[in-house]
């Protein structure tokens, strides 16, 4: 039986639900995708399109089917047994401060946990609400939490070095870097592939488990995804490869990889190509260093060129890996302001054509933003304590990369949907029996609506983590990029099987950390920027927990006729 009395809530709880599930977008999925924009590998309306997909197909073809209403069971649901309508009450205030803080934390440039924003709700909910909450060392309790704030990144900082060692020794130090890096590449490819096939067949919300499925079926199918994509990359990918970067043929992009051994001719026919004269590589360690005054005495001096202007340095020493050589200033990105705004700034604000340009800079302008450049003379020389590698081989790299963030992305839509549809199912379950729901069956359509918000929220507002993470912490390139991601995802996976606690945000930073000590180098390293970031994930539990205790404390002690 409906509890029709209690409607209201269920409007209000579908409000903060659907500003949770943008805001999560906005914060949490810059994560899978930041590495890749800091290394130029992807731009970011590549990036807006590619995370409209990966999140939208994680959440709804991976999304978990049926959802625990009350997240780890931090809190315990016995003190609203026979009481739907407080329950009701609880997800309601539960949501809204996961989405409150979601969205502040979003504003000031926080990555934060999303996962750990919804368990300090339920926390804040539960302290005012007089439910016992999870303490002691438990799966799920807040000392595992809190755990997490170390585990996860030092784990995934682990990993994320390991496979940066194997990149940097194997491959980016040896005497050939181009030739090791042309033969190692395909197997990089398969390896991430093979990561993704292990994934989606036993670690998804909607595959058996190891044990159901059978560890033997499980291994034969990531050994033949390996084995597989190892194949069609020495067929069709080295080709293309070798064209573009042997060759130095510009006309032949991504979209060109069927052609495969046809790429070997001389004079290949080549469909849609693009233009001759084009850069075949661009440079992925273009200085980000930009100001208002480009001058080149505005920028700090080498040990090598102390006694000459920087814009007449000698930069050669960038393909024999110098960490001192500070490339000239960036030019500066022009803003969605200047390029949409700008131009009709004259003409009335009923004009048609200023109406278009509003409406442009409403629906591109968080996609359009330079997240790459930066005007801090500290990060600068962070920067260049980075070694710098030849960009035909670091392009090699940019093809795994993508398929790492997207990797994480996906990863990310399927088990991250349910920290903002949660709260909505529980109150929308208990709405439609009349009795209080502790596991409800998630409808699909919340998962599609869901899914699109998902990517959405980083459409429009995914520009300012974006600016957080990246290279405000250290220099990327496409191979550090690929390390950093890999890295993250293995700890993903790794600490899912051991029910060790864990962030894809935590992840992430800790795994960009880990490959930028690999410099052998402190310095290399903008500690400033790290120590803003973990703060971010200490006032996520408190903050989210105090927003939401406040409201159900406030909404049960208020005084009513």
């Amino acid at each position: 039986m409906a509890l029709t009395k209690q409607g209201w809530l269920l409007a209000l709880v579908t409000i903060f639900f659907l500003v949770a599930s943008f805001m999560n977008g906005a914060n949490d999925v810059a994560n899978s995708y930041a590495t890749s924009v800091a290394a130029r590998t992807l731009t970011m309306p590549q990036v807006g399109f590619l995370s409209m997909i990966t999140e939208f197909v994680g959440a709804v073809a991976l999304g978990n089917r049926v959802t625990n209403t009350i997240k780890n069971g931090i809190i315990s649901i016995d003190r609203f047994e026979g009481n739907p309508g407080a329950l009701m009450l609880a997800m309601t205030c539960a949501e809204f401060g996961n989405a409150s803080w979601l969205a502040i934390a979003t504003s000031f440039g926080y990555p934060v946990s999303t996962t750990q924003s919804i368990v300090g709700s339920l926390i804040g909910v539960g302290i005012a609400a007089g439910a016992p909450v999870k303490w002691d060392w438990d799966s799920g309790s807040v000392s595992q939490v809190a755990a997490s704030w170390a585990i996860a990144p030092i784990l995934a900082g682990c990993f994320a070095a390991l496979v940066f060692a194997t990149v940097k020794f194997g491959v980016l130090e040896r005497r050939d870097p181009f030739k090791n890096g042309m033969m190692a590449i395909p197997f990089y490819i398969a390896f991430t592939c093979a990561v993704l096939a292990l994934f989606l067949t036993v670690e998804a919300p909607t595959a058996p488990s190891l044990e159901e499925f059978g560890a033997g079926k499980a291994v034969g199918i990531v050994l033949g995804v390996f084995f597989g994509m190892l194949l069609l990359a020495f067929v069709f990918f080295k080709p293309y490869l070798h064209r573009r970067l042997v060759k130095n043929d510009a006309r032949v992009k991504f979209y060109h990889i069927p052609l495969g051994p046809l790429l070997m001719k001389e004079d290949p026919y080549i469909y849609y190509p693009a233009r001759a004269d084009g850069v075949a590589v661009i440079d992925y360690y273009e200085n980000a260093y930009a100001t208002q005054h480009s001058s080149s005495d505005s920028l700090p001096k080498t040990s090598d060129s102390s006694d000459k202007d920087i814009s007449t340095a000698d930069t050669s020493a960038l393909e024999k890996a110098n960490p001192l050589v500070v490339p000239t200033a960036r030019k500066r990105i022009v803003s969605p302001e200047e390029r949409f705004l700008a131009p009709t700034k004259h003409l009335s604000v009923v004009n048609p054509s200023r109406l278009w340009g509003f409406f442009k800079w409403f629906l591109f302008q968080g996609v359009t933003r330079d997240c790459v450049s930066h005007e801090s003379p500290h990060l600068q020389a962070t920067h260049a304590r980075a070694k710098r590698y030849d960009n035909r081989v670091e392009h090699l790299f940019t093809y795994a990369q993508v398929l790492s963030a997207m990797l994480m992305s996906i990863a990310h839509g399927s088990n991250d949907v349910a920290n903002a549809i949660g709260p909505w199912a529980a109150t929308y379950s208990t709405y439609q029996a009349g009795e209080v729901a502790t596991k409800v069956p998630t409808p699909v359509w919340a998962l599609v609506i869901a899914g699109f918000l998902l990517g959405a929220g980083f459409w429009f507002f995914g520009f300012k983590i974006m600016r957080a993470l990246g290279n405000r912490i250290t220099q990327m390139s496409p191979s550090r990029g690929y390390s950093m991601e890999l890295g993250a995802a293995i700890t993903v996976l790794l600490a899912s099987r051991l029910g060790l606690p864990i962030s894809t945000t935590q992840c992430l930073t800790g795994a960009t950390v880990g490959v930028a000590l690999m410099n052998f180098d402190v310095k290399a390293v903008n500690w400033k920027q790290v120590l803003f970031i973990f703060s971010g994930w200490i006032l996520t539990l408190p903050s989210a927990g105090l927003l939401s205790g406040l409201a159900m404390a406030m909404a049960l002690n208020t005084p009513h006729l």
